[in-house]
């Protein structure tokens, strides 16, 4: 028995298994961090998720309001895809918001988050305002609320089912911004 013709089809069969070592989704967003970056990140359906583009009006903005509802946040961001630059955006908001700490994006609650996705048909072209919205599931931590140095921060997940549309499932999210 010749090993040598052995040892080449055993080397020829480990070479055809490598593959090229693509980073995690996640590790395609930005940092989590609590300086003011200006940044906004998450997953979409397990795809990285970022703003981009621009149509005159900033991508990612975040508002504050602490005269308002107790304390009103609402972070909105979009971004254009290509082929045909279909425009998508996520918003989400919070009523109460004080302080760093836990909030809830469970129906019934003032609390919510949106997705747009005009690629596709209505009513699965926006998704987010009950009654259509059946399903609405999710957290907003605030890491951050220093409104002396203008910076809030913190992380997100959500999940939103409209019947006859598929399920939107935002994880992994995080925003840091200068007020």
């Amino acid at each position: 028995m010749k090993i040598y013709p052995l040892l080449m089809l055993g080397a020829l069969l480990g070479l055809s298994q490598c593959q090229k070592n693509d980073p995690a989704p996640v590790d395609q967003l930005p940092p989590a961090t609590q300086t003011g970056a200006n940044t906004f990140g998450c997953l979409l359906n397990g795809q990285p998720w970022t703003p981009q583009g621009n149509n005159g009006k900033p991508n990612f903005t975040v508002s504050y309001d602490p005269g308002y509802a107790g304390g009103a946040l609402q972070v909105k961001t979009y971004r254009y895809v290509e082929p045909n630059q279909v425009r998508q955006g996520i918003t989400f908001g919070a009523a109460n918001v004080t302080q760093a700490g836990f909030y809830s994006f469970d129906l019934p609650n003032s609390n919510s988050a949106f997705y747009t996705d005009l690629s596709q048909p209505s009513p699965c072209d926006y998704i987010g305002d009950p009654p259509r919205v059946t399903y609405q599931k999710g957290t907003l931590t605030i890491t951050r609320l220093d409104l002396t140095q203008g910076v809030v921060s913190g992380t997100f997940s959500f999940t939103l089912y409209q019947p006859g549309c598929d399920t939107v499932r935002v994880t992994n999210g995080r925003f840091d911004k200068k007020l």
